[in-house]
């Protein structure tokens, strides 16, 4: 009876062990779960990335500028990534084709906003980056147009620029061409039917007289009359013309050095940044182009310590040398990432938040950059930094100082 009573008590004692036995593997599971359910939720917040957009032409005739805008902010945000990204946050790229048409360009927009992007580095041409601003003014998205220089472009209160203003270029050009002497008697042609030229050429204009420059020759053409310029070029040449203003685009612009060559009219041409990308012009004699001096911040000869790197791996990943396009998205990504942490900004903020802290955090950083140093920005969106020229020699653009 007693042996029946000891085994009983070994039975209930065995299954009280077996019993705590459980409840501490349920206790140690459980906190083995909690601790699993924590490192997933900081891996997810540690997940968060920062998703900016790059916009512009990347085919048609104006893919030059596109393409550099686009790769610019590659080159950018390869850098930022490796040295830890924006706040501790890596970046994503997405960029889109918008063809420099202003419908196609809202689509290229809406695509990104879908994507999830929270800043927009674009547009690269002032049209559509009037449209796109008109868009994204609706969603408080945060927008900086390396390029976009028609005054329009900054309207919305939540679009930026690293370029120049039209009217600001075309100030500039003639302060440039007046302080250096190039030129008194200066002939002009500009392209009435496009925003850019036309507010270059009306700055321009204005400028011209208090720089001791005498405009002898004022012509224009349109979209659709801009293969022949023999018309215009004749009139250069019988007004005497020093130097000739070309306040328009690169593709435009082979084909008068190449009509002026045939011509025998060698006056000195100048133009602005959208003379940039003159050397890519498809079948186009680069040899036409020497001696063409244009307004532009970014020489990619320059010897400071940045533009050797930037060039250097821009050659490298894309097997050219950058142009000036590139050379603004690049400014304008790490304009953002100044911007980003002066106000202390994170990826699970809404696009609406990153606007508004975007738009007073960009009037409050200063930035050594490609294309100036000490650059900054108004609450207008504008930029200030001082301007440059370069010059083609043996096919490449040189500084012109």
């Amino acid at each position: 009876m007693k042996k029946q009573l000891s085994m009983v008590l070994a039975a209930l004692m065995a299954a009280s062990l077996v019993a705590c036995g459980g409840a501490s593997g349920e206790k140690k599971a459980t906190e083995a779960e909690s601790k699993a359910n924590a490192e997933s939720s900081g891996s997810e917040k540690s997940g968060l990335t920062w998703k900016i957009g790059g916009q512009g032409p990347l085919t048609g005739g104006a893919a030059v500028y596109g393409n550099a805008v686009v790769n610019g902010a590659e080159i950018a945000i390869d850098e930022i990534n490796a040295n830890g990204g924006i706040n501790g946050y890596q970046i994503e790229y997405k960029k889109a084709d918008d063809e420099h048409d202003q419908e196609k360009a809202i689509n290229a927009y809406n695509s990104l906003k879908d994507w999830g992007m929270q800043f927009l580095v674009g547009p690269t041409t002032s049209a559509p980056a009037i449209a796109v601003g008109t868009e994204a003014e609706g969603d408080n998205m945060f927008v900086l147009s390396p390029s976009g220089s028609a005054v329009e472009v900054t309207a919305p209160k939540n679009v930026f620029r690293v370029c120049f203003s039209d009217p600001a270029q075309g100030t500039k050009s003639a302060e440039y061409i007046g302080s250096h002497n190039l030129g008194k008697k200066i002939g002009i042609i500009y392209d009435s039917s496009d925003v850019y030229s036309s507010g270059v050429h009306d700055s321009f204009v204005a400028e011209a007289p208090k720089q001791g420059l005498e405009v002898v020759a004022d012509e224009q053409f349109t979209a659709d009359s801009n293969k022949d310029f023999s018309t215009q070029l004749q009139k250069m040449k019988d007004s005497g013309a020093e130097l000739v203003f070309l306040p328009f685009y690169y593709s435009e612009a082979a084909l008068v050095l190449t009509q002026a060559n045939t011509m025998g009219f060698k006056p000195t041409f100048f133009g602005c940044d959208g003379m940039d990308g003159i050397l890519n012009v498809e079948n186009f004699d680069v040899s036409l182009a020497e001696g063409l001096m244009l307004l532009t911040p970014f020489a990619a000869d320059a010897k400071d310590d940045l533009t050797v790197n930037f060039v250097k791996n821009y050659k490298e990943k894309y097997k050219e040398t950058p142009i000036q396009f590139a050379a603004d998205a690049y400014d304008a990504v790490y304009a953002i990432k100044a911007a980003v942490e002066k106000a202390g900004l994170t990826p699970d903020q809404s696009v609406s938040d990153l606007g508004t802290a975007m738009e007073k955090a960009m009037t409050e950083i200063s930035l050594d950059g490609l294309t100036g140093t000490g650059m900054k920005w108004n609450e207008a969106g504008d930029v200030d930094k001082e301007p440059k020229a370069v010059i083609i020699k043996d096919g490449a653009y040189v500084s012109a100082e």
